[in-house]
């Protein structure tokens, strides 16, 4: 707490608890000008030597000079003690204070007494629940409000809030008269006034723009100064302006009260004044006052009378580390040491002064929780120091002394409970860096969790998890704090200032290194947990604790996903801290000492590389307990299951004793060249090789089913070895790890660990299990973290990324067009403003991509999650072979593997190339996405779409697309795979994986067969070929999807033409549809260039559907559609023509009617359809003629990039000429007909005769209509009767 310790005398924010040697240039520090009679050293040349001891006792206590006469030779405990009430004394008469005299506020007795700041629970409109004592308030309800019982009409006054949540609150002051409903609070009413720093407003009846946006950790002043009339709000004690001002002057006893509104799970901490604030603001004086001190009758501030005598243990300290220091200093203070050490008397200083401190305040139960969460833990800190060298040996002999009080246990709750609380609050310092934000507390907190006395009075506390949760909480920054971290940015290709990339360098790397530091703290204080062994009955193992607090932690996070939040959910920060506290350990090693062999499995306990390496770079025969997933805990039965949810499993698939135990394989995977590659081989993945190694396809490992057996079945938790894998290259993993964390500067005594543990049993009321916590928990909960908290921060952060890209390319398109000739003035003016606006969004992207870049990106996190991916695709591999087994697979755990592979495949900047990202480790992670994304023993239709968008994303890349060429089970399945996976659901990415693999072979590319996959188009081909009935269903989806997507980008361009105005979102759904329709002609037109005989050949049903479909096309892009309208609507302002035109689904028509006119000439081909007689037969002569003639009069030389086909297009003219003389042979022929009758031709194409009849109903139709009809229905389309069978009619021409 930097602002209580300036204000009780010990300022920690200097960094550092060691000192300069030599006692002069200590004691000149003090820098009291006005009792330098208080800080006389005696020199060298000092005859009175022989009162030494006295000169350093005057200092200790802050005595005036010659005041102290020692009665014997010797400092005894009753000496230091009568010296300290004599000076208490004289402080207390001297300051003469009044404690009553608070003039202008009136606290209202509610049962808890006249001084004590509550919530009037008269007050209460809602639901408002009081999560942790004293204030820790949640919202149970969708909104609710309350007030405090304390009013104030004069004076200046102020309160704390500690934001536990970041959404709709409404902090402030109100009056008794103003109205709290449903629907209003805070703020909402006149003499009601209030700050939400979500929606960035202040209220007063109405909502204005003031302030910034909070965040979680966010300490909120809210001020009230009634001798201005003004009310001011203050962020983190940075003062965000007069939020209000001419307030209302009010009567005594009816002034202004404290209160909020907050929305349904909204969670905030009050503080009145019953602890120290976290920032106390110049001028205002809290509502609660602090603690009294009675002291024979005299009454004071107890935080005053505890400074003082911590202030004199600081200065013995200080007194200590000099002499210390100063054993080889200067002749002069040789002299000094002979006469007075410091030694010989610091414990008889330590154990009166602890003393006195709590036989004034043992029995103060307020006066301890203010004296421990302000002055104490402040000195606690600064003994210890902010930064290291930290200050172990001074702090530990402090707590010995301090420790041997019973009312100690008491005074350290609230100890950790600011500590905690510092772990919350504190921002990141860009000057303090890289000792900055939660360091110093975690720091503190895990020296002291080390004696094991304190481990076990932090366990037996109530409050456990909740202070652990405090420990392992960050606060992260809003918009605001990373412009003042970043004032000036760069991006590549930026005109910026070239001192802003270096500025920009340096500040990332600070961060990044201060974010190093605070995890690794973090990871300490999780692995004294870890080790912690509680002393209850029975005996329990290492990590028990921990996998309780994990359990527990999960299980608050999960009722997150609930339509109504569960109270006391806990903060993202803490589920991101302990995922990275877990992949470190699981990635880089425990460092457990001497506990780690009693900890490993009997698998694993004879292997060398067990006990040296990180669980997720071990080489070798993996395995994994399945009763993880079988067993129905209560941390996994709840959770979806990849078969369906459990209830219902354990019924389809009961478990019984004959399930295998563990599921074993032998890790690695095959490169293209047949070497494997594995963590233990000379051929390595990518986590643990250099990133120019070759790459390879997954290998088929057979699996290795281990029967149940009652020995331990995991594999124990390893201790840590100097290298994270000694079977891994150490020079590449070296230039891999370039930012590996490391120590903070510790000695390596201070580090060392042992087993915690008491032998005192004390009970508790829920027993943990006994069980030895394993990796593989360790690897199943850190799943689900990472589903839970990881998840949304990786999506976030990909946004940004996605979205600097694009105002990168809108800017440089702006800046083309400013640079442009001819542009008026006025074009220039909007020119420059749009870029404005550009550059705005532009810099506020780059800045948050550098921030998640440094707290998610770091090299060690991508080397874990490559890893992480790598174990669990195998582990789904080797599981999916087995029914029983693979159903049983939660289903976070897929989504855990697919969300980490992109979140790495995007990280910034990239892990390795992607050239080297699949084929050298994660060739398993595409063998499962395409042997799995139409697996139907996935229930979940989501997570089927999950996989399929992942090879829709990885196919449009060149080097991950060859990934797939290269691999065995992408080129068996995912062809008949992707046909039957085409449908009303899985359309869009199963379109857009077919394009890429038919990429380069259709009319108007920019080179032919460039980028194709000859392999695929060919495998497609075959399965086309082989299955007919599936390629008919799927050109019978094609065709609706195709007709549909055209039809809702005509009526799209309808609606903007009518309203004669196009918003952006109507332009973002007609360029989505747009595109999609040209994706799918360009599908289409693939398969009538590789399968043309399913159109000319046979019944000519496809053919006619085929050419309708064209003619549909080119009527609604030629004649319905003006050019200027269409331009508008697809094309966003400065996007280039050759981006998005209408040649995009023009060429693909060219192609269809090419590859048709080809087939139809091929001499191998029996009987071919007439294609031209079927474009004939169609009633819309105008149309198809315009059609033709508007595709041979296309500008395409202006519209394709790549070379225009003029000799193709040759052929499209010959064939528009035989179309036009056939037409007007047919109108000659038809002249001499006789007519027929009108029930003879059929009266749903009115083309072709009547020749079928539906059975049972007898409703009579053309042979091509009715078939087309029962593609998509089995129903008739007169009578809605089922159709049983069609009968051909005999000829019933006239």
């Amino acid at each position: 707490m930097a602002e209580e310790g300036s204000k009780f005398g010990f300022n920690h924010l200097h960094g550092k608890s060691g000192f300069s040697s030599g006692l002069a240039v200590l004691l000149a520090s003090e820098g009291r000008k006005d009792k330098s009679q208080k800080a006389h050293l005696v020199s060298s040349c000092d005859d009175a030597s022989s009162r030494s001891v006295e000169h350093m006792l005057e200092y200790i206590f802050d005595l005036p000079f010659r005041s102290i006469r020692l009665p014997t030779s010797t400092v005894d405990v009753s000496f230091v003690q009568s010296t300290l009430r004599r000076e208490i004394e004289r402080l207390l008469a001297k300051r003469e204070v009044k404690l009553g005299d608070r003039d202008g506020v009136f606290i209202f007795d509610n049962g808890c007494g006249a001084s004590e700041v509550v919530i009037d629970e008269a007050s209460i409109c809602g639901d408002i629940r009081i999560s942790k004592q004293p204030l820790l308030v949640e919202s149970m309800a969708p909104f609710s409000s309350a007030r405090a019982n304390a009013c104030m009409w004069k004076g200046k006054w102020m309160y704390e809030v500690i934001l536990e949540t970041a959404g709709i609150q409404q902090l402030g002051w109100a009056t008794v008269s103003c109205p709290f409903t449903d629907l209003k609070g805070v703020g909402d009413a006149d003499d009601s006034y209030s700050y939400d720093g979500r929606r960035i407003s202040k209220w007063n009846k109405d909502p204005e723009m003031y302030g910034q946006p909070w965040v979680v950790g966010d300490v909120i002043g809210c001020c009230i100064d009634l001798d201005l009339d003004e009310i001011s709000f203050y962020r983190n004690g940075v003062s965000l302006g007069v939020a209000f001002d001419e307030v209302r002057k009010m009567e005594p006893r009816v002034g202004y009260y404290p209160a909020f509104s907050l929305s349904q799970g909204e969670r905030c901490d009050l503080n009145f004044g019953s602890r120290p604030f976290r920032y106390a603001i110049d001028g205002f004086l809290p509502i609660q006052a602090a603690p009294a001190f009675n002291y024979d009758g005299k009454l004071d501030s107890a935080a005053a009378v505890a400074t003082y005598l911590l202030r004199c243990l600081f200065r013995l300290v200080k007194l200590h580390c000099a002499d210390t220091s100063a054993s080889t200093s200067v002749d002069n203070f040789q002299r000094w040491r002979r006469f007075a050490s410091v030694e010989q008397v610091f414990n008889p200083i330590c154990q009166a002064t602890c003393q006195e401190f709590f036989s004034a305040f043992g029995k103060m139960t307020g006066a301890l929780e203010y004296i421990g969460r302000g002055p104490l833990m402040s000195f606690f800190l600064e003994v210890f120091g902010m930064q290291p060298p930290h200050d172990y040996s001074s702090l530990g002999r402090i707590l010995d002394h301090f420790m041997v009080f019973p009312q100690f246990e008491l005074i350290f709750r609230h100890v950790l409970h600011a500590l905690a609380c510092g772990c919350k609050t504190a921002p990141l310092v860009l000057m303090d860096c890289p000792y900055s934000g939660p360091y110093p507390y975690l720091a503190l907190a895990s020296y002291l969790l080390r004696r094991e006395e304190l481990m076990v009075q932090l366990w037996k506390s109530p409050d456990f998890e909740f202070l652990l949760e405090g420990l392992l909480s960050r606060k992260g920054p809003n918009k605001h704090d990373l412009q003042c971290f970043m004032p000036a940015v760069w991006w590549p290709g930026s005109c910026e200032d070239a001192s802003s990339e270096s500025s920009m360098t340096l500040t990332t790397t600070a961060l990044s290194n201060a974010i190093s530091k605070v995890e690794e703290m973090q990871r300490e204080v999780c692995r004294l947990v870890i080790q912690f062994i509680p002393p209850s009955s029975p005996s329990q193992s290492s990590g028990s604790v921990f996998r309780d607090f994990l359990q527990n932690l999960i299980l608050k996070a999960r009722a997150a996903d609930r339509k109504v939040p569960a109270a006391g959910l806990s903060s993202n920060s803490v589920l991101v801290s302990v995922y990275t506290v877990i992949l470190h350990f699981l990635s880089e090693g425990f460092g457990l000492g001497d506990i780690s062999e009693r900890m490993r499995s009997p698998t694993t306990a004879g292997s060398k590389a067990s006990a040296s390496e990180g669980f997720l770079h071990r080489g070798g025969q993996q395995s994994f307990p399945i009763g993880l997933f079988l067993r129905p805990d209560p941390l996994h039965i709840d959770f979806a299951r990849l078969g369906g949810t459990f209830s219902h499993l354990i019924k389809s698939y009961p478990i019984n004793d004959s399930e295998p135990e563990l599921v074993q394989w032998e890790e690695g995977s095959m490169d293209s060249k047949g070497t494997r590659v594995t963590h233990s081989t000379r051929k390595k993945p990518c986590c643990c090789a250099s990133a120019d190694a070759d790459f390879g396809r997954v290998g088929k490992n057979p699996i290795k089913v281990v029967s149940r057996s009652p020995k331990a079945h995991c594999t124990a938790i390893p201790e840590r070895s100097a290298h994270v894998a000694s079977e891994c290259s150490a020079s590449s993993l070296n230039d891999e790890i370039v930012d590996k964390p490391s120590s903070s500067g510790q000695s390596n005594p201070a580090f060392g660990y042992r087993p915690v543990q008491c032998n005192r049993s004390v009970p508790k009321t829920n027993h943990a299990s006994s069980e030895t916590l394993r990796e593989e928990e360790l690897l199943d909960a850190m799943l689900l973290l990472y589903h839970l908290g990881l998840a949304p921060n990786f999506k976030r952060a990909s946004h940004y990324m996605s979205h600097q890209s694009q105002w990168i390319s809108l800017l440089e398109e702006t800046d083309k067009q400013i640079r442009s000739e001819r542009n008026c003035a006025e074009q220039l003016k909007h020119l420059k403003e749009v870029r404005n606006a550009y550059r705005e969004e532009l810099v506020d992207c780059v800045r948050h991509c550098a921030w998640y870049r440094v707290s998610l990106f770091s090299r060690w996190k991508q080397r874990g999650m490559y890893a992480a991916c790598m174990w669990i695709a195998q582990l789904l591999l080797v599981l999916s072979r087995t029914d029983s087994l693979f159903v049983y697979v939660p289903e976070f755990y897929l989504e855990a593997l697919v969300d980490c592979f992109h979140a790495l495949r995007r990280s910034d900047p990239p892990f390795v190339s992607s050239a080297s990202f699949l084929q050298q480790g994660l060739s398993s992670f595409v063998t499962f996405v395409v042997t799995h994304f139409n697996d139907p023993r996935i229930s979940s239709a989501d997570l089927r779409d999950v996989l399929l968008h992942s090879i829709s994303v990885l196919v449009q890349y060149k080097d991950y697309f060859a990934a797939f060429e290269n691999n065995e089970a992408a080129l068996q399945r995912m062809p008949l795979a992707l046909l039957s996976a085409f449908d009303d659901r899985s359309w869009i990415p199963v379109t857009n994986i077919l394009l890429r693999l038919c990429k380069g072979s259709g009319f108007g590319f920019a080179k032919q067969g460039e980028s194709s996959s000859v392999r695929f188009q060919g495998l497609l081909k075959e399965v086309c070929l082989l299955d007919k009935e599936l390629f008919s269903a799927f050109l019978n989806r094609l065709f609706n999807t195709l007709s549909w997507t055209i039809t809702e980008f005509s009526v799209s361009i309808r609606e903007m033409r009518e309203n004669y105005l196009i918003t952006e979102l109507q332009q973002r759904k007609s360029t989505l549809i747009f595109d999609l329709s040209c994706n799918l002609a360009r599908v289409l037109e693939f398969f009538t260039h590789e399968i043309p005989q399913a159109f000319v050949s046979g019944p000519d049903m496809n053919l006619r559907r085929l050419i309708e479909l064209i003619i549909f096309i080119l009527n609604q892009m030629t004649s319905t559609i003006d050019v200027e309208v269409f331009d508008m609507s697809i094309r966003r302002h400065g996007q280039s023509v050759e981006k998005l035109n209408r040649a995009m689904i023009l060429a693909p028509l060219v192609g269809m009617i090419l590859n048709l006119v080809d087939a139809s000439e091929d001499p191998l081909l029996v009987e071919p359809n007439d294609i031209v007689g079927v474009f004939v037969s169609m009633d819309c002569a105008a149309t198809v003629h315009f059609g033709f003639q508007y595709l041979l009069d296309f500008n395409w030389g202006g519209m394709l990039r790549g070379n225009i086909p003029f000799v193709r297009l040759k052929k499209l003219e010959r064939f528009a000429s035989c179309l036009r003389s056939r037409r007007e042979m047919d109108t000659i022929a038809s002249l001499g007909c006789i007519a027929e009758d009108d029930e003879v031709i059929c009266c749903i194409c009115y083309a072709c005769k009547s020749d079928s009849q539906l059975m049972p109903c007898n409703h009579k139709s053309c042979f091509g209509c009715i078939s087309r009809h029962l593609l998509n229905s089995q129903r008739c389309f007169f009578c809605n009767a089922t159709v049983t069978d069609v009968k051909e009619m005999a000829d019933t021409r006239l």
